[in-house]
This record gives C-alpha cells, structure tokens and sequence, in this order.
C-alpha cells in the first residue's frame, strides 16, 4: 500500500475553439478539438491508510481546498484511505493549457488504481466532469473532438505534429473573457472535414489579443513561423510543425521575455498509457 506511482499528467492545446451560443445557466456552447501532449506536469502518489489527504506543490499558491488535487482526492477517499501527492509543476497557470484539469483527472484515474476501487471510466467521467468542463477529456485519455460545453467527447486520432508553444508573461482571466461583450458567441458549428481543411479559428483570440498586449505580440512573433493560435482563452499560444527539429529550430529563437517548450502531439495520454 506504500508504493509511489509517478505519472505524468499531460498539457492539452485547444488546435481551435468555436463559441456557438450561450445556454440560459450561462454556459456557452462550443466545439473544439483537445489536442493532448506529451508534456505537462509530474505528479507521484504515495498512499497511506491513516485517512489523510497531503499535497506537496511548491509554487502553486492556491488555498488546499480550492485545489483541483486536492478536490478530486477527497471525492474519492472512503474509510481510511489516505495519500501524499507531490506535484512537480511545468504547465503555467492561467495559460489555457490545462494544468489544473489534467492534474485533477491524473489524480482520479490514479486514487481510483491505488485504492483499488474499481470504479468505471463512466463514473470518474461523471465526477470530472462536476470539477470542472475540461477535466472529462483527460480522464477519456484520448486526444478528442469536444462539444457541448465541452463534455461531450468524440476520440480522434490525429497525424504525428509538433508544438511550439508559448507563455507571456500575463495572466488572462477566462471569467473576463467568457463574460465580455465582445466575445464572438454565434459561430456556425462545423464538421470535423472542415477543421482539416483549415475552416477554423480560436473565437477568443481576437478578443483576447486586444485585451492583452503581451498575447498579441507573442502570437506577431509565432506567425513569422507558422499558423500561430490562441489555446483556450489563453495566454499560451502555438504553433504546429512537422517535425521536432523544426520546432526546437524555433524555440531557440524564443526573445528572452517569454518562456516557451516544444512538445509532441499524442492521441492516448501518458496516464492511461501507464494505468491501463
């Protein structure tokens, strides 16, 4: 009951982000496309049987119990169920790369494996999903076409590409962009033939870049390079390449303002590739 299970839980890029309408309970509707990576943030679990739930995540500073970790862990805990999780944190908050989602599903889809408790990928999906809209794509596992507000997941599996991506020194706040008035909500939905042959955008970035000067100058610099966009409601932008050469050729150009990683696009995530 005392070994340590290290995973890695996986950045994700929205590759586009369609806002199609807005719900009464003032949700929006969207479609995107979740592309998972194979970079993200290391998080270890060593189980105890004395009923406590500790975290260990230098540099995050968010109250225990706002923490999504933190939150999923006690969703799950029953009896004298316990465990220490140290995170080692990679993915930058605020950056609309899914950190604190993908963080919260590693740690459901590994308690769930620990404490043996056998519980269906239907009913973790279930509990992500009252965690937050983007945790349910993680806890599938597989790169997906997203619907909905975003639970409804369709697997996809994607040709091999590699990101460059980028984090300015800013923090957006998705309840100002979700809730500004002039966000694109109408977008016509899409097919996902139309996504491939390039019918798509982030409905955020216009906003977004105007909101956020930093953002608009990261994405001037990356478009230099290539199809350079706007993931979630960002600030990280990227862009993708053919090849990892290509993309470690441009981030060693990175201006020393921004930070920035390379990384390969994958269709099952690391977590499920380790768990199942």
């Amino acid at each position: 009951m005392s070994a340590t299970l290290t995973l890695l839980s996986p950045a994700k890029l929205n590759l586009f982000l369609h806002i199609t309408g807005r719900r009464p309970d003032g949700y929006h509707e969207l479609q995107t496309l979740f592309q998972l990576l194979d970079w993200g943030d290391w998080l270890s679990f060593t189980p105890n049987q004395d009923g406590r739930i500790t975290l260990d995540c230098a540099g995050l500073d968010v109250p225990l119990e706002d923490n999504l970790i933190y939150r999923a862990a006690t969703m799950l805990r029953s009896g004298s169920l316990g465990v220490h999780i140290t995170v080692d944190k990679r993915i930058p908050c605020g950056g609309g790369l899914g950190g604190g989602s993908s963080n919260a599903a590693t740690t459901l889809l590994a308690l769930n494996k620990l404490w043996r408790l056998a519980y269906s990928r239907e009913k973790l999906l279930g509990i992500g999903a009252s965690l937050g809209a983007d945790v349910p794509v993680f806890v599938g596992g597989h790169t997906a076409w997203a619907e909905g507000i975003g639970e409804i997941l369709t697997p996809i599996d994607l040709p091999e590409r590699w990101y460059v991506i980028i984090t300015p020194d800013c923090h957006v706040a998705t309840g100002q962009i979700f809730s500004h008035l002039q966000l694109t909500r109408n977008t016509s939905p899409i097919k996902m033939a139309a996504f491939f042959e390039a019918q798509s955008r982030n409905d955020c970035q216009p906003l977004v870049r105007l909101l956020h000067p930093e953002v608009d100058a990261a994405l001037d610099w990356l478009e230099t390079f290539g199809n350079a966009r706007l993931t979630g409601t960002g600030a990280s932008v990227f862009a993708g390449f053919e090849t990892e050469q290509e993309a470690d050729t441009v981030l060693r150009q990175l201006p020393r303002q921004w930070t920035g990683a390379v990384a390969r696009g994958l269709n099952v995530s690391p977590v499920t590739a380790s768990i199942d």
